[in-house]
């Protein structure tokens, strides 16, 4: 790739191509528990835009350009009063559609009020997340995905900061190959330990551990498939007694990802710019079985995160954790035992963006290549006023992004994570609701 191809698919400010695109789609703003408290205001930077999020005393969210429309003061010091929040400088109020309702200190009678029109994002609650919109027109419909059909009591939301472009860290997650490397373990934990772990469950419905199969059949087969909301990436292990290990994983366009936790848990995660060299991802975890409990997976993701900020304790000022003599005995990275730290440390390590002048891709890099084709599509529709892709919402409730681990014989192909999907979703106490 050359370097001014690079420039256009990783920036994503105001203005920018591949900002265009992003902002055409829903984006993930806040958690829904970063407004909790007394005074549900907080500061947000998007797509490399200053903002600020509140709640009204009607419950609905607003998300506004952070400076007064007035003289540009900082709305995140304003009052949330009178069905807005009002600039503490000269008092002028603004709603969450950007409208100014009053503007106390202009002379009585005045209608200039009514020819001001604050910047303003539309905003949706979806499975524990604020979502925005940032683009132009109307929205598109919102995704009908297992994480946003799923109730409260089966979904988890959580989000972390990793200081790299949005892309790279995008990227990992449609890397199946790295997990027989970076996420190797030396030692196998007990799959009934793994609650809230990712890849340290059993692999689909046996007792191997998850971490034995990416372990020890490390050159997996990898294909894509285009779907109406993005890829859908197959991989494949060959297994003893012609068996076969089946991870399907997803990219959903433009940056997000769905991947199996474990046998009854999914992750649909987002990868969303702040700027163009810090990102967030927003996580929702979404069980098939029981409730999901959510005082344990906040408090193991707390341990590795400080609040308000949601920044990993690990990072590139204490060497992501890392331990030579660990990585001498116990895990391929010596980076703990997280797979999160180990992410991070891949895309941090890879710098602030990503030079992709001097890479050198592989066959295993099959889904990287398909998704920057994507990309460039996407950036070159938006340039030319076309339609965007995987806009329009999917046919079926079941035709979202399916997201497992299965093993079964050779022969069986797509039929045997099918039919593992389909009992997962039959023995779901949400699903037959959806179905109807």
């Amino acid at each position: 790739m050359n370097r001014e191809d690079n420039e256009l698919i990783t920036r994503i400010g105001p203005g920018s191509a591949a900002g265009a695109v992003l902002r055409q789609y829903w984006q993930p703003a806040a958690l829904v528990d970063e407004l909790d408290g007394p005074r549900p205001v907080r500061p947000v930077t998007l797509l490399g835009e200053s903002l600020v999020l509140f709640r009204d005393e009607q419950g609905r969210y607003g998300l506004v350009d952070r400076r007064c429309s007035h003289r540009g003061a900082d709305l995140c010091y304003g009052r949330l009063e009178n069905g807005g929040l009002r600039c503490p400088f000269h008092g002028w109020l603004f709603d969450v559609d950007g409208h100014c309702l009053e503007q106390p200190a202009e002379p009585e009678g005045s209608t200039l009020h009514e020819r001001i029109r604050h910047r303003a994002y539309p905003c949706v609650e979806r499975g524990g997340i604020i979502f925005a919109y940032l683009g132009e027109g109307e929205p598109p419909a919102f995704p009908d995905f297992d994480c946003f059909r799923a109730p409260d009591s089966h979904t988890f939301a959580f989000k972390g900061q990793w200081d790299c472009n949005w892309l790279q860290a995008l990227e990992i997650g449609i890397d199946p190959a790295h997990a027989s490397y970076l996420h190797r373990f030396f030692e196998d934990e007990d799959p009934r330990d793994s609650y809230g772990k990712q890849f340290r469950a059993s692999a689909a419905d046996t007792a191997i551990p998850l971490t034995q199969v990416l372990r020890d059949y490390a050159r997996p087969e990898i294909r894509t498939e285009p779907t109406g909301y993005g890829l859908r990436i197959v991989t494949t292990r060959r297994l003893p007694q012609e068996q076969t290990h089946y991870r399907i994983t997803n990219l959903v366009f433009p940056n997000a990802i769905a991947i199996p936790m474990s046998g009854d848990m999914t992750i649909t995660q987002w990868h969303v710019p702040i700027d163009d060299t810090h990102c967030f991802w927003y996580s929702i975890f979404t069980s098939f079985d029981a409730p999901v409990d959510r005082a344990k997976m906040r408090a193991q993701r707390l341990e590795r995160h400080t609040l308000p900020d949601y920044r990993p304790t690990a990072g590139r000022d204490n060497d992501w954790g890392y331990s030579p003599d660990e990585q001498a005995t116990q895990t391929y990275t010596g980076m703990g035992m997280d797979i999160n730290v180990h992410d991070q440390w891949a895309v941090e390590s890879q710098g602030a963006i990503q030079d992709r002048t001097i890479e050198h891709l592989g066959r295993t890099d099959v889904a990287i290549i398909a998704n920057r084709r994507l990309l460039r599509a996407a950036i070159q529709a938006a340039q030319q006023s076309a339609a965007l892709p995987f806009r329009t919402p999917l046919a079926a409730p079941d035709s979202g992004p399916v997201a497992v681990d299965a093993i079964g014989g050779s022969e069986l192909g797509e039929a045997c994570w099918r039919a593992l999907d389909a009992q997962r979703r039959d023995g779901a106490p949400w699903w037959a609701g959806v179905r109807a």
